[in-house]
């Protein structure tokens, strides 16, 4: 058997199982279809996820399920004004022993885990946020100049709240780019409501189920990085994050009319990765322009600025990469 045919076999094995994840997930995270299936392209990319939307959406009980059916140790922090980056990193604490001697013991915070839920991450000052930089980029901490390692794998999912902004901070742009894709989660339509109401109001509610554990999720995430990815799938990632810095060469005139600055290239490396991540949920074993196209958004939203004027014209960031998309992928596509 060749090494394609080894590959081939591979993707389609791990596409099974990841459709019974799904299919578990939703049965809690009901109606959502769209950002279970970018949650899990994240998670298969090794990526961060930022969910913004209104409390009550059922982001929380989303981690927590997917936590369950991909078998992974899970923490939760609450992010709060008062919260200092020892309650998230840990701290060490003297220790007197019994023959009077005396040594520092480290004891963990909630960053040591697989699948962390920051909870309303915005909350907390910038000096707190801080404390997870280094966790999300190298997965690893520093503590009174030791380092520490992560749980494999680790990944943050993350909280915000886009509407209440009393008492919360900003994230900082470079914190905004650790995450590999922003999801926008809204309020459900009517007849998927109903369907919430009729699954988690009975005496008995549906559970996940595992369908990965730590190693076989590891290896599927190295699997997602073999899978091949064509020229015209590559070239349309590069037209499309490069298209979006304005003042560059390869800028659109309306892209420098409406924005500050633009995604960098790890833009680009993330948009590779969750394309390919989006073609295995999807059945298939190499990504096409339509994953290019559905993944754009989470990718990019958080990692560009509209200027003054383009908020005063009352534009957002989403209208300006769907003129991106239209300007780049469509004809592509078509072709």
């Amino acid at each position: 058997m060749s090494a394609d045919e080894i590959l081939v076999g591979q993707v389609q094995a791990l596409a099974e199982r990841l459709n019974a994840v799904r299919t578990s997930v939703e049965q809690k995270f009901v109606g959502q279809h769209d950002v279970v299936e970018q949650v899990l392209a994240a998670v298969l990319a090794g990526g961060h996820v930022l969910l913004v939307g209104q409390p009550g959406l059922g982001k929380t009980m989303l981690v927590d399920t997917l936590a369950r059916a991909l078998g992974l140790d899970s923490q939760r922090i609450q992010f709060t004004p008062d919260l200092m980056p020892a309650d998230i990193l840990g701290s060490e604490v003297l220790d007197a022993m019994p023959d009077g001697t005396r040594s520092f013991r480290f004891i963990e915070g909630p960053v040591f885990t697989q699948l962390l839920m920051a909870d309303e991450i915005n909350r907390a000052s910038p000096r707190t946020q801080s404390a997870l930089l280094q966790a999300m980029q190298e997965h690893e901490v520093t503590v009174s100049g030791q380092h520490r390692p992560l749980g494999r794998p680790f990944h943050v999912l993350a909280t915000q709240n886009p509407i209440e902004q009393e008492g919360t901070y900003p994230l900082p742009e470079a914190q905004l780019d650790r995450f590999l894709l922003q999801l926008d989660v809204d309020y459900p339509s009517r007849a998927t409501e109903r369907d919430i109401l009729l699954a988690t109001t009975g005496i008995e509610e549906g559970t996940a189920d595992q369908s990965f554990d730590s190693e076989s999720l590891i290896a599927a995430q190295r699997l997602i990085r073999q899978m091949p990815v064509g020229e015209t799938v590559l070239e349309a990632i590069l037209d499309l994050v490069r298209t979006c810095r304005p003042g560059s060469e390869d800028a659109a005139s309306f892209v420098t009319d409406s924005l500050i600055w633009g995604p960098g290239p790890r833009a680009a490396q993330a948009l590779m990765l969750v394309t390919r991540a989006r073609a295995v949920l999807q059945g298939r074993f190499a990504p096409t322009i339509e994953d290019v196209q559905a993944m754009a958004a989470p990718v990019l939203r958080h990692r560009m600025a509209l200027t003054f004027a383009a908020r005063a014209r009352g534009e957002t960031v989403n209208e300006v990469i769907s003129q991106v998309i239209e300007s780049c992928l469509n004809g592509q596509r078509a072709a």
